[in-house]
C-alpha cells in the first residue's frame, strides 16, 4: 500500500514540474507551439469525370463570375421584388448571383470531343477563362482534342477557340450549327449590345470555317452524338443528345442559365436570350423532355459539376444535382 502512494506522489511531482516549466516559457514560444492551422482560402472542385456506356465524360469548370442584382438578368418581365423573394425562398442572396461556366469533354474511345471552349483569353481573369490550365489538370493536352463543337456563338462559349492569335486546339476539326454560323457571319439583325460579340465571333470562329462542318437538328457529330434544336437563347443554338450502350444524356448548353431563377421559372424572360418567346418555348420543351425521359443533363451554367436531373414540380420543374448515380459503382 505504501509503495502505491509513493509511486503516485512521484508521478504527480513530475507532472507538476512539467507544468511549472511550461509556465516559465516565454509567451511567444508557447503561443507559437499552440497556434491554429493557417487559413487556406476558398477551394472548389473543378473537374468531374464519369462514364456513360462506353463513353467517358469529363466536366471542367472554366470559372465563374459574381454579378449584382439578379433581376437585371432573370425575370426581366417580372417585378424586381418577386424575383428577389423567389431567390430568398430558395436560400439564395437577393442582391447578387454567381454564374458558372462548365465545358464538357466526351471521349468516345476513338475521338476526344470538346463542347465549347470557355471564356478564353478575351475574358480571362483570376476566376474565369481557366479551361487551358484545367485541361492539363484533367489529364489532357490541347493537341489531343480531335473535335471542337460550338453550341452557340456567345463569348463564354467561343472565347477559348484562339490563344495568342492561333487556334487553341491545333489538331481539331470543328463543328458549328449551320444556322448559328450563318447568323453571326451575315452580321444583320445584330443588337447593339451584341456587336462586340459579333466582332469576337468573326475574329475567333469565322476563320475556322475551312476546317469545320456545319450541322443542323438531327445530324450527328459522331456516332452517338446528335444535334437537337435549341433555338431561342441564340438564333441557332444546338443541344446534343449523347448515347452509348443504351445510356443517354442531354447536353443542353444554355437552354436554361440558372438552376433556380430560370429552370424553376422557365417562363421568365432572360436578358441574354435573343428571342425571348422562342427561348421560353425551348426551355419548356427541353425541360419537359428531360424530366419525362428521366435522363441526366449537363447544363453549361448549372452549379458545378453541372450534371443532374430535372423533375416535375407542380406546374414547373426543379434541378436535382447528380450524387453517385453516375459513378462507376
Amino acid at each position: 500500500m505504501r509503495e502505491f502512494k509513493t509511486s503516485s506522489l512521484s508521478r504527480r511531482t513530475v507532472v507538476l514540474g512539467m507544468a511549472a516549466q511550461a509556465a516559465c516559457l516565454p509567451f511567444a514560444s508557447f503561443n507559437a507551439a499552440m497556434a491554429a492551422a493557417p487559413m487556406l482560402g476558398l477551394q472548389r472542385p473543378a473537374i468531374y469525370r464519369f462514364k456513360l456506356g462506353e463513353f467517358e465524360i469529363t466536366n471542367i469548370l472554366d470559372g465563374f463570375v459574381v454579378r449584382p442584382d439578379p433581376h437585371k438578368i432573370f425575370g426581366q418581365d417580372q417585378e424586381k421584388e418577386a424575383v428577389e423573394a423567389f431567390a430568398r425562398e430558395h436560400h439564395l442572396p437577393a442582391s447578387q448571383l454567381e454564374n458558372s461556366y462548365t465545358v464538357t469533354l466526351v471521349n468516345t474511345g476513338r475521338e476526344l470531343i470538346l463542347f465549347d471552349t470557355g471564356n478564353g483569353e478575351p475574358r480571362r481573369s483570376a476566376t474565369q477563362g481557366l479551361l487551358r490550365q484545367r485541361l492539363s489538370e484533367a489529364g489532357y493536352s490541347p493537341d489531343q482534342i480531335d473535335v471542337v463543337v460550338i453550341t452557340h456563338g456567345h463569348p463564354d462559349h467561343i472565347g477559348g477557340l484562339m490563344e495568342s492569335g492561333k487556334p487553341s486546339f491545333p489538331n481539331a476539326r470543328y463543328v458549328f450549327g449551320a444556322a448559328e454560323f450563318d447568323y453571326w457571319s451575315a452580321g444583320t439583325d445584330i443588337p447593339a449590345r451584341r456587336q462586340k460579340n459579333r466582332d469576337l465571333y468573326m475574329r475567333v470562329a469565322a476563320p475556322l470555317a475551312e476546317k469545320a462542318s456545319m450541322i443542323a437538328q438531327g445530324e450527328s457529330v459522331v456516332s452517338g452524338i446528335e444535334a437537337v434544336d435549341a433555338f431561342g437563347h441564340s438564333p441557332g443554338m444546338l443541344a446534343f443528345h449523347i448515347e452509348s450502350e443504351g445510356q443517354r444524356l442531354l447536353l443542353w448548353a444554355d437552354v436554361t442559365n440558372h438552376f433556380v431563377l430560370s429552370l424553376m421559372k422557365p417562363e421568365w424572360h432572360v436578358l441574354f436570350d435573343h428571342d425571348k418567346a422562342k427561348a421560353v418555348a425551348t426551355r419548356k420543351r427541353i425541360l419537359d423532355s428531360v424530366a419525362a425521359d428521366g435522363i441526366p443533363a449537363i447544363g453549361y451554367h448549372m452549379p458545378f459539376p453541372a450534371v443532374g436531373f430535372v423533375e416535375r414540380s407542380g406546374d414547373s420543374f426543379r434541378w436535382v444535382p447528380a450524387s453517385y448515380q453516375l459513378n462507376d459503382l
